[in-house]
This record gives structure tokens, C-alpha cells and sequence, in this order.
């Protein structure tokens, strides 16, 4: 929509509110509200104004005044406010300079699709998102001075087969939660109903399902579309699934990996290049692949454990990292084969179906910074023509150790991860898409409240190790 049919779409809609939203460093959706009549064409150029000093990783205090540029092309009716209300994604603008803010992680996806296009490689980059997440009935957490603990709680969970009341047995067993039908799915209802609201939103919805987990595992699959709209697209999936959720009296979360023993919630990515409405990963070597996507291929593989700090960057992220759930620890591409970090699916033999599925990502991370490194990346392998080597097509986990040596890995810890990005990061520089400033900020920044955080507080299995030692 124009600034205009904005207007004309608030008033068809009889909105009275207008919410304003966007994303901070860490990846959260922030907003601010306000009555429709202060909504004017101008607005659109104008801006409104807002301290930015108060958000994560952004302006210092002396700094503070910044400004929200609406995108006229993000608007929706919200789902879920009483009062009718209008929301907008923004940009982030300088009010002295009228430039976009280098911190704002919508600009980085905006540049990267820039750089994109100046490559002469490609015009468009399309990304398709698989973000899994959990369903619980209840979480309770906290850590202080002289204790620390978690529990989160769900009907359908395995651990509950042995409680007293309120039982019927139909619990999905520990990695079997791929696909049994209801009464074992307990949330296919709500799992519709997140649709239903997504749709509404202008979200495009290919399917939903349960996930291999118990405790009410999920997966609701958009199709893919340009870099920027399906990080737009994927914030307003994690808002509609949180609130959809939490209306039944559910919590939602995407931590990566809040069960021991059971798999964890990837966000598989499905990446690929066109030019001039022509698709250019499809070719006639490996697994129907082009050149120039065994390049792309190459990219993600030589800056994967870089990558990691974006792709997968919380603390959490390396409890999913791990052998033996699916998870794709090694650093390898194939077809099919689910186990390798970069899967060339096989599905349909059509040229436009042709692309990447990188799966080391999960919902944790920060979608407009995510898919704009994973761009860099993998453009990093065209312009370099980086070899991905030689596919793995048998399972990895099979592997003896000796074969083992020769495949890379991804990090073991958030702090292995931050290190491997300070190492290698030019690939991220250029075109200007990241900035030296950025990736010191968000280093830094994760270093002191996440990777440090955890370091230095006890965990509650350390008192099961060693309280007796």
C-alpha cells in the first residue's frame, strides 16, 4: 500500500489506534501506540520520535532521540487488541541526519538486499523459514544468590504419563511426536487457529504440524518470499503464535532447546538466487545444483562457525547444537540427507523448486541479521567460487571417528561461536551491510549479558555432580 491507501484501509477498517513496531539488537519486537488521528501522509516522511537509548544495544543516553519511519507496504489490522488498531513495521532514522540508524537490524536486511543487487549476481534472494517451537500449560524459572531452577509443564508431555488425575493416557513418546493424529497431537485446534489468525494478517501459510518432540512440539511452515519480507514476515508469525497461544491459556516459547532429552526447535532455512525472474540454482551437477549454487553452498560452509553467533545465538542454542537429535552439528551438504548442515531437498524437480536448506539456525536468533549473514555468506562463495567439496550421503552420525576428523563442526558454545565471528567477518563488511561498530556492539554485547551471565552462576546439575565431592 501507498501512504494513502493506508489511510483509506485505517478508515475502511475503522482502526483508532496505530501501533508502531520494531526489532532491537537481540531480536525482540518492541512497540509503541498511538490514537489513528495522529496518522497523516506526512507521518510517513515525518516520522515519530521515540528514545532510543532505552532499547538493547542501541543509542546512548546523550544520543537518545531517534525516529520511527512506518513502512506503508507492513500494514495490518491487529488480531488481538480490543480497540481496533492499525499496526505498522518501522525503520529506524537519525532525526539530524535523516539517515537509517546502522543498529537497526531492519536496515542491515535492507542492505544486504542492496548489495544483492550492485553484485550483478542476482536481483532477488528468496528465504523460507521453518521456525519450531514449544507449546507448555506452565513455566516457572528463577536464579539468584542462593538458588536457581526451571520447570515448565505440559499436558501432553511424556513426564505426565504416570499422573493420577486427569489422564488419558496419548502422550507422544520421546522423539515420536512426528505426525501422530489426534487425541496424541493435543493442539491441532490451536495450531488451526494460529493459522487462521495468520492468514487474516497477510501471512502465506503452506502447513502446520506436530514436531518429533513431545511436550507439544510445532511447526507452522510460510512460504518463502524476498529476504526483508520474510523477516517482517516472520516477526508478526512469533507475535500471532505467542498471543494465539497465550488467549487459550498456553505459553509459547522458541528457546532452541528447553527439554533435556528430546529434540530440539530448529529454524531450517531455505535459501535461493534468481535473476530476472529466472531461477539460478538449478543446473545439471550435484543433485540437479548450478555452479553457482555449489558456490553459494561453499559460502555457508567456510563461514558457518562464524555465522553461528547470528544463526544461533543464545547460550541455549548449544544444548539443541548436539549429536544425536537431528541436529546438524557437522559441517557438510547433501541431498536428503537431514543430518548434514546444508540439505539440497528433492521434492520436485522443477527449476524454481531448486535451493538451499541451511539447518543450523534456530528461532532464537534475529531474522533481519540472520538471513542478511547467511546472504553474505553464501554470496561470499559465488564471488570467491568457493568448492563446498565433496556431498556426505550417508548418515553422518554413522561415520567412524576416523572418517569423522575430516568433517568440520559448528561451535560447541556461545562463546566458541563469538570468538569464531571476531576471526572471520569481512565477508559481512561488505557493501557496508554490517559494520566493524555493529559486530562490536553485539559481540560485546553477548559476551556480558549472555555467555558471561551463564558462565558465572552455578547450575543446579553441578550440586547433582559435585555437592559430594
Amino acid at each position: 500500500m501507498t501512504p494513502k491507501e493506508v489511510l483509506e484501509y485505517a478508515k475502511k477498517h475503522d482502526a483508532r489506534q496505530l501501533d508502531l513496531r520494531f526489532t532491537d539488537l537481540p531480536g525482540v519486537q518492541q512497540h509503541v501506540t498511538y490514537p489513528i488521528t495522529e496518522l497523516e501522509e506526512t507521518s510517513f516522511e515525518e516520522g515519530f520520535g521515540f528514545d532510543g537509548s532505552s532499547i538493547r544495544g542501541w543509542q546512548a543516553i546523550n544520543e537518545s532521540d531517534m525516529l520511527l519511519l512506518p513502512d506503508p507496504a507492513t500494514a495490518f489490522m491487529d488480531p488481538f487488541f480490543e480497540t481496533k488498531t492499525l499496526v505498522m513495521v518501522c525503520d529506524a532514522i537519525d532525526p539530524i541526519t535523516r539517515q537509517h540508524y546502522d543498529r537497526d537490524p531492519r536496515w542491515i536486511a535492507r542492505k544486504a538486499e542492496m548489495y544483492l543487487r550492485n553484485s550483478g549476481i542476482a536481483d532477488t534472494a528468496f528465504f523460507g523459514a521453518e521456525a519450531e517451537f514449544f507449546i507448555f500449560d506452565n513455566v516457572r524459572f528463577d536464579q539468584n544468590t542462593n538458588s536457581g531452577y526451571y520447570f515448565v509443564d505440559a499436558e501432553e508431555g511424556r513426564w505426565n504419563s504416570g499422573r493420577a488425575e486427569h489422564n488419558l493416557g496419548y502422550r507422544p513418546r520421546y522423539k515420536e511426536g512426528y505426525f501422530p493424529v489426534p487425541p496424541t497431537d493435543h493442539h491441532q485446534d490451536l495450531r488451526a487457529e494460529m493459522v487462521e489468525t495468520m492468514l487474516r494478517c497477510g501471512l502465506d501459510i503452506e502447513c502446520q504440524h506436530h514436531e518429533v518432540a513431545t511436550g507439544g512440539q510445532a511447526e507452522i511452515d510460510q512460504r518463502f518470499n524476498t529476504l526483508l519480507k520474510s523477516a517482517d514476515n516472520m516477526m508478526t508469525y512469533k507475535y500471532v503464535i505467542r498471543n494465539t497461544a497465550y488467549q487459550y491459556g498456553k505459553t509459547v516459547t522458541f528457546m532452541p532447546k528447553p527439554l533435556f532429552g528430546d529434540n530440539g526447535s530448529g529454524m531450517h532455512t531455505h535459501q535461493s538466487l534468481w535473476k530476472d525472474k529466472k531461477p539460478l540454482f538449478a543446473g545439471d551437477l550435484y543433485a540437479g545444483f548450478s555452479q553457482m549454487g555449489l558456490w553459494y553452498i561453499g559460502g555457508l560452509l567456510r563461514h558457518a562457525r562464524a555465522l553461528a553467533a547470528i544463526i544461533a545465538p543464545t547460550t541455549n542454542s548449544y544444548k539443541r547444537l548436539v549429536p544425536g537429535y537431528e541436529a546438524p552439528v557437522n559441517l557438510a551438504y547433501s541431498r536428503r540427507n537431514r543430518s548434514a548442515a546444508c540439505r539440497i531437498p528433492m521434492y520436485s524437480a522443477s527449476p524454481k523448486a531448486k535451493r538451499v536448506e541451511f539447518r543450523p539456525p534456530d528461532p532464537s536468533c534475529n531474522c533481519y541479521m540472520a538471513f542478511a549473514a547467511m546472504l553474505m555468506a553464501g554470496l561470499d562463495g559465488v564471488l570467491n567460487k568457493i568448492d563446498p567439496g565433496e556431498p556426505l550421503d550417508k548418515d553422518i552420525y554413522d561415520l567412524t571417528p576416523e572418517e569423522m576428523k575430516a568433517v568440520p563442526s559448528m561451535p560447541s558454545s556461545l562463546e566458541e561461536a563469538l570468538n569464531a565471528l571476531e576471526d572471520d567477518h569481512s565477508f559481512l563488511l561488505k557493501g557496508d551491510v554490517f559494520s566493524e561498530e555493529l559486530l562490536e556492539t553485539y559481540i560485546g554485547y553477548k559476551r556480558k549479558n549472555e555467555a558471561d551471565a551463564v558462565r558465572l552462576r552455578p547450575h543446579p546439575y553441578e550440586f547433582a555432580l559435585y555437592y559430594d565431592i
